[in-house]
This record gives C-alpha cells, structure tokens and sequence, in this order.
C-alpha cells in the first residue's frame, strides 16, 4: 500500500469508529466468535504456513500459536461485558451526594504491528484484546513470515469489512507509512532497534504505545536446583522454534559446583528430545531466513562448543548447541542471541550474582531452578524483570489470567486476558453528582469556622 492508501484507511476506519458501531458489547462478541470460527475453520492451512515459514511441525503449530489464539479468544468472549461493564468505587464523604464510578472506553483507531517469530499468535492474540475493547484496527503482519502473513490476511478479510479491521502487508515502506498516521494507539512486539523507531514516531503525536521487545533473558541454576528436571525443561524453552522466542532462555549462571553435572544433563537431554542427528528430525524448525542463520553462525564458538555446532545452509538450520566455559566477552553475550544457542556461564556466589545482574538491563523474562526459599524471595523482590518462572520457562506467558510484558529495556506495558483489554481501553473516572443537595462549604467567602471544621473532618 502507499501513504496516500494507507491514509484512506484509516481514515474510513475513523468514520466507522465514529459510527458508535463497535462501541455494543453484543457486537465486540459477535466479531469474536467469528474471528474464532475462522480460526478454526483454516487450522490446517494455518500449520501449513507455520511449516513454510518456520519450519514447525503441526503438533507446535497448535501447541504454541493457534492452539493459544483460540483459547485467549474465548476467553475475551466470555468475559468482555464484565471488563466493559462500570465499576463502582467508593465515593468520599467530602463528594456527598454522589456516586463514582471508572467506565473503559476504547481508544478508536489501533495499529497492531507484529514479529515473525510467532507471525499468528502475536497477532491475533493483540487483535483479539482490540475488538474485545471496542476498537477499530490495522494489523501489520512481519514481512519475513509471507506464508503465515498471507493467512493472516485471507482470515482477517473473511471475518471483517476494512473499516473495521484490516491488513497492511509489505516492508519497512508500509510500515513507515503506517507511523507517520495519527493512532490512537500502537502496540508493537519486535526487537529493541525497531522498537525505539516505534517510539520515536508515536511520540510525536503522543500516542500510547505498548512495547514488546526482548533482551537477554537470564536462567539461573543453583546449587539446591533438580537438575535433570532443569535440564529437561530449559532445554525445551531453550529450543523450541529453534530459539526464536522472547521469552526463551538466552544463557544459562550455572552455580560452578553443579555445573558439570547440569552440562551432563543437558546435553542428554538434547539427545532424547531431538534424536542424535537433530537436523534430521522432521520436528525440528528452521531458522527464519539467511540473514538471521549467519548471524547465528558468527555467534558460536567452536572451541567452547560441548554439542551440536552442525548447520544446514540450504534448510537455515542449525542443530541445538551448547557453549561452555562462556564469559560476558564472548560475543554470544553481546546480543540476544535468538536462535538455538545455549551459553553456560558459572557463578559461586549467588548473592554476588544478583547484585550483578541488577547492572544490566532489565530482561523481558528471567527463570530461576531452585529450592532455595530465601533465594526465590531475593530474586523476587530485587530483580527488575518482565515476568518469569520458579523451576520451570516460557509458561508464565501461556495464561490469559496474568499480563505478560517487559520493563524498561525489554518493553513497556502488558496483555492478555484482562491485562490486553485493559492495554486497549482508557479507564475514565467519573463522578455523578447528585441535584437535590448542594453543600455549600466549597463555596466562596471562606468564613465559617463551622464549614472549616467540616473540612478538616472529612480531608484526613
């Protein structure tokens, strides 16, 4: 699409959102329930596309995008006229008579901009939060998802007129076009980089924004930890869609004296769950395109890899790797990593270790294998990070009942379930005043002793 198309849409779309027609809660939950339908309706072509484009199987297809689409949609349709419904607050003495109440409302015009990592799930989750809270919206799928982005699309134009909710595919032009219009409101999940140029061009017109970015999400193993159980696990978070997930483990503080035990472990583990030739396993994904693949590649080194190391060029595929005896110089830690590369570091301290990690940036996730009270309190209550997980990874996120997003450096703002609906509306105060009483103490001349002490009674 060019400007001028894309300024056309938005603009029709901001007649529609005049209209009031998406302000009926019977409506939000009618569009809902068709969106679902769809979904389910072109499930297979939607794991086929997955297959093109990342090389997941059906089984994660479901398990981890379509599957998590329809449960967050029903869950907005069973609970969007409670969320939109008023909430009665307390009134203060001082107000009397009068009743006060919060009422959400919807922004209007949205812009949903989402990655290719997870190209259907992050964008018919947002979407769903949007037409829960009564918006329009523009949804501009990754360009480097095109099979997933394309069913995308041919769901979208089957459930809605483009006044409503439409699509803009295409590339850095199209998505330049689309922040330099006016939303009301703008959420985007992708790297940091582009999450700043976001941010940049909402800010001229001071639109809300909601980010979701990513960053080095640290997994801590300690000396209490079950290893083999943490082994299994991270080693699922850690490679599941080949490591191109936000919230996976992007390295591993291993406390030392486990180390060789946890290293042990984990490398069993990658044997049982991907087989001994992993590029061989029809299961296992690809890395999304050539550019990402070497800069993974320029990642690894060899002389510190324990397992895996192998590629695939043809195929963008690059077999679950391991690096030990890793540092913060290497240049695997000088970036999210992003792919299926675990780096194991050692500490002997934890709580050195805390205090250190309270000197970088704030991760998007961090995961801590443990049986250790105080250190679960600690890691808690000091540590700034988006959300995370106690002996296990990544499910913190596979709720509608908890937001999910990042704090400083890895995002701003959160979804799902409540959390989305909330993201996607501005909750208004108000108070009603009732007619048939009007005290007079807030009136001028400020004389009576009387109304002084009043004030003094109920401003406490």
């Amino acid at each position: 699409m060019t400007s001028q198309e894309i300024s056309l849409l938005l603009e029709k779309q901001r007649a529609f959102f005049r209209s009031g027609a998406t302000i009926s809660v019977k409506f939000r939950i009618e569009q809902l329930k068709k969106l679902y339908n769809t979904v389910k309706k072109y499930e297979s072509e939607i794991n086929d596309a997955l297959t093109a484009d990342l090389g997941k199987s059906h089984y994660e297809g479901f398990m981890c995008e379509s599957g998590f689409v329809l449960t967050e949609i029903s869950y907005m349709i069973r609970h969007t006229k409670k969320f939109s419904g008023r909430k009665t607050v307390r009134t203060p003495l001082a107000q009397f008579p009068s009743r006060s109440y919060t009422q959400s409302v919807p922004y209007g015009n949205v812009l949903i901009m989402s990655p290719w990592n997870y190209p259907l799930l992050l964008t018919l989750e947002p979407l769903a939060n949007a037409i829960a809270a009564g918006n329009t919206a523009i949804v501009k799928p990754s360009a480097y998802s095109p099979a997933t982005g394309k069913t995308v699309e041919k769901i979208i134009k089957e459930c809605f007129a483009p006044e409503y909710v439409a699509v803009v595919t295409g590339g850095r032009a199209e998505n330049t076009a689309l922040l330099d219009q006016k939303f009301d409101f703008v959420f985007f999940t992708g790297s940091q980089a582009v999450g700043k140029e976001v941010l940049r061009h909402t800010a001229e017109h001071l639109t809300p924004t909601v980010l979701e970015l990513g960053g080095k999400s640290p997994c801590i193993v300690d000396t209490s930890a079950n290893i083999r159980l943490a082994a299994r696990r991270i080693v699922f978070g850690k490679y599941l869609n080949c490591g191109q997930t936000c919230v996976a483990p992007d390295h591993v503080l291993c406390h030392s004296s486990v180390k060789d035990e946890f290293v042990k472990a984990v490398v069993e583990e990658i044997r049982r769950q991907y087989g001994d030739d992993p590029l061989a396993n029809r299961d296992y994904g690809k890395i999304i395109n050539e550019k990402h693949f070497a800069r993974l590649l320029g990642l690894i080194d060899s002389d510190k890899v324990i397992i895996g190391g192998d590629s695939d060029i043809e195929t963008c595929r690059i077999s679950p790797t391991v690096m030990d005896n890793v540092t913060y110089d290497d240049a695997v830690m000088g970036e999210e990593i992003f792919g299926p590369i675990m780096p194991i570091l050692t500490f002997d301290n934890f709580d050195v270790l805390v205090d250190k990690l309270k000197e970088r940036d704030k991760p998007l996730a961090l995961y801590l294998f443990t049986g250790d009270k105080k250190h679960i309190k600690r890691v808690n209550e000091e540590l700034s990070y988006g959300g995370g997980c106690i002996n296990d990874v990544i499910i913190h996120l596979a709720t509608s009942e908890m937001g999910f997003g990042g704090v400083g450096e890895s995002g701003m703002g959160s979804y799902h379930g409540r959390a989305g609906f909330d993201a996607f509306s501005h909750c208004k105060s108000i108070v009603d005043k009732k007619t048939w009483l009007d005290l007079p103490m807030r009136y001028q001349p400020y004389k009576s002793k009387f109304y002084e002490k009043l004030l003094h009674i109920f401003l406490k």
